[in-house]
């Protein structure tokens, strides 16, 4: 037996040294990962998710790498904006290595580097905006904060996917003095919508006596009118009939004066004078002398 295997030890060791050799040589890849070779303490190359074949005892996989998005720790840090008003800004980065390669051999801390750039950043657009800037274009400036971080890692072989801003807090003695500064404004906006509704209020009333004024000029025009219509109409009939026309008229407008004083409500007695007998002769005499 001890014969047997004697004679076949150095195929065991050849058959195992075969089975090392494989398994040193594949490396199976996961989706989510990258393997950085090296030989001789050299890059080598990028392993992709797969399988992969090395140079077994030369070749060795020095780093693994996940490829999978990641997210750095909220941070927080002070910022003074550009009207000098001292804020508490809180933070959020979500990145992902794309070249390991550059991540392992450029970057030591690469989550510290990050956090310490993107705190710089954000100090430095902070500081040229004001206040209410910074309230109001928070989505400029958390794309600006963005474009500036992945300018500043693209060496590091890193994709910055998405840069936040969640949250600016200030100091007691700011809110308190933002929110006098708040009642003052909307105390303001009241007086001045009270004062521009007592205006139009004015206005409206000149805009109506002005109106009633106008309506009463036309009114008088338009009796005006017809008064010196009813004149010239008269005229014309003196000069197309001559004077009997007047006399005519006149007589009817004394006999309209007797008739309304005769049926005036309390009229027991009717006065009559002296010419009203002339009057109506008159009056029948024309009447009669124009049929």
């Amino acid at each position: 037996m001890d014969q047997i295997l004697a004679q076949n030890l150095p195929l065991l060791l050849l058959a195992g040294l075969i089975l090392l050799v494989v398994f040193l040589a594949v490396k199976i890849v996961p989706q989510s990962e990258k393997y950085v070779v090296e030989r001789f303490g050299r890059l080598r190359s990028v392993l992709g998710p797969g399988i992969n074949l090395i140079v077994p005892f030369v070749d060795t996989v020095a780093h693994k790498v996940s490829i999978l998005e990641r997210q750095l720790p909220t941070q927080t840090q002070d910022a003074i904006t550009a009207d000098n008003v001292l804020v508490q800004v809180e933070t959020s980065v979500f990145y992902r290595i794309l070249e390991p390669e550059k991540t392992v051999y450029r970057i030591r801390d690469v989550d510290g580097a990050i956090a310490t750039t993107v705190a710089g950043i954000v100090r430095s657009e902070i500081g040229k905006n004001e206040l209410d800037e910074v309230q109001s274009n928070r989505s400029t400036l958390i794309a600006t904060v963005k474009e500036q971080v992945a300018m500043m890692v693209d060496d590091w072989g890193i994709d910055v996917t998405r840069a936040e801003i969640l949250d600016v807090n200030l100091d007691e003695a700011t809110r308190a003095a933002m929110l006098q500064q708040l009642n003052a404004e909307r105390a303001r906006r009241a007086a001045v919508t009270e004062a521009e509704g007592l205006k139009r209020s004015v206005e409206l009333a000149a805009d109506g006596d002005l109106y009633a004024a106008e309506q009463s000029a036309k009114a008088r025009r338009i009796t005006a009118e017809a008064e010196a219509y009813a004149t010239a109409i008269v005229a014309e009939a003196i000069a197309d009939h001559g004077i009997e026309s007047a006399q005519y008229q006149v007589a009817l407008k004394q006999v309209e004066a007797l008739t309304k004083m005769g049926t005036s409500n309390g009229s027991q007695t009717i006065v009559v004078p002296a010419q009203a007998l002339d009057a109506f002769g008159d009056a029948f005499r024309m009447l009669k002398g124009r049929g």
